[in-house]
C-alpha cells in the first residue's frame, strides 16, 4: 500500500517516519519542502502538488493546521480532489470542528472516493512509536479497508460513529487537558512562596492524584521551562490550544451544552496570547501565569 501524507508538521513528520520504518512506500507534500527533508532523506518521495500526491498513492493522510487549510489543500485547482482519485481513501487527522468532516465527506464522495476522519490523541513521541489513539468517524466498511494501516500508527483504533464523531471525541479528550494547564498554573502559584525547586514540585504533583498522564510524560520539560522561564522547543503552541478550545465551545453551543470551565480557561489563554504567547509552547503559559496572569 502506497501512502501519501499532506501536511508535514511535527505530527506529519513523525507519522511519516513511523510508516517508513514499517516498510511502507510514502510520498509527501507540504507547502514548504524544507519541513519534509528528513522524510525525503529517509526514503520518502516528493509530490509537487496535492493533486500529484493523491493521484500517485492509494491512501492520503492529511494533517493540516486548520479548516481553511483543509479547504485549500482539498479544494484548490491543484488540490487533492482535482485529479483522478476514484476509489482512493482520504483520512483526515486534523483537529477541527465536528461539522467539518461531515462537509469534507460530501466533497470526497462526490468524486467517488472514500473519506474517514481519524484525529489522534498523543504527541510526537507516541506518533514515532505507533502508539497514538485514533478516533475514527465515517462508514465502518471504509475503516475495514485501512484498519491495518491505522493500527501501525495507533495502538488503539476506536470507531466512534459517523463523520463528525471522531472530531467530537478528540475535542472531548482534549478538553480536560486544556483546562488542566490553567489549574496547574493556579496550583503552582499556591506553592510558589515555598521556594521549592520546580523539578521537585512537578515530581510531587506527578506522583499524586493531581498528576494526569500528561504531567508524567511532559513533567521534565515543564520543570525545565519553569527554571529557564522559557521553552527550548515548541511542541504545542498556545494558538493551537486556543483554536481547539474555541471549537469545544462552538460544539457545546451547537448541542446546547454549557462548558463554563473551558470558557474561563480560554479567557486566560486569550490574555496570554495578547501578551505575546500565541506562538510559544504551552508550557510557557505556566511561566506567564506565575509572573503576570495570576497576580491579584
Amino acid at each position: 500500500m502506497h501512502i501519501g501524507i499532506a501536511g508535514i508538521g511535527k505530527m506529519g513528520a513523525a507519522i511519516g517516519s513511523r510508516l517508513l520504518s514499517q516498510g511502507y512506500k510514502v510520498t509527501v507534500w507540504n507547502r514548504t519542502s524544507v519541513k519534509a527533508q528528513s522524510l525525503l532523506d529517509a526514503g520518502a518521495q516528493w509530490a509537487p502538488t496535492p493533486k500529484a500526491l493523491a493521484e500517485s498513492v492509494d491512501v492520503v493522510l492529511t494533517l493540516l493546521t486548520n479548516e481553511a487549510a483543509l479547504d485549500q489543500v482539498y479544494g484548490a485547482e491543484s488540490g487533492l480532489l482535482a485529479g483522478q482519485v476514484k476509489g482512493k481513501t482520504f483520512i483526515d487527522m486534523s483537529t477541527v470542528r465536528p461539522a467539518k468532516p461531515q462537509e469534507m465527506a460530501g466533497l470526497v464522495q462526490a468524486v467517488h472516493a472514500y473519506f474517514l476522519e481519524c484525529p489522534v490523541g498523543g504527541s510526537v513521541g507516541p506518533a514515532k512509536e505507533g502508539k497514538l489513539l485514533g478516533f475514527v468517524g465515517g462508514q465502518a466498511q471504509d475503516l475495514a479497508r485501512v484498519h491495518a494501516l491505522l493500527s501501525v500508527i495507533c495502538r488503539r483504533v476506536e470507531y466512534v460513529g459517523p463523520h463528525g464523531a471522531g472530531a467530537t471525541m478528540k475535542l472531548a479528550v482534549n478538553l480536560p487537558l486544556m483546562v488542566y494547564w490553567q489549574t496547574l498554573g493556579e496550583a503552582l502559584s499556591l506553592v510558589e512562596p515555598l521556594g521549592l525547586d520546580p523539578q521537585r514540585v512537578i515530581d510531587i504533583l506527578s506522583d499524586s492524584s493531581g498528576g494526569p498522564n500528561m504531567l508524567k510524560v511532559r513533567g521534565n520539560m515543564i520543570a525545565q521551562t519553569l527554571k529557564q522561564q522559557t521553552s527550548d522547543q515548541v511542541t504545542v503552541n498556545v494558538a493551537t490550544m486556543r483554536k481547539d478550545m474555541q471549537a469545544m465551545l462552538d460544539q457545546g453551543q451547537a448541542t446546547q451544552k454549557v462548558l463554563p470551565l473551558t470558557a474561563l480557561a480560554l479567557q486566560k489563554f486569550d490574555a496570554a496570547a495578547q501578551n505575546g504567547l500565541d506562538g510559544k509552547d504551552c508550557s510557557e503559559l505556566l511561566v506567564w501565569w506565575l509572573s503576570q496572569g495570576g497576580r491579584a
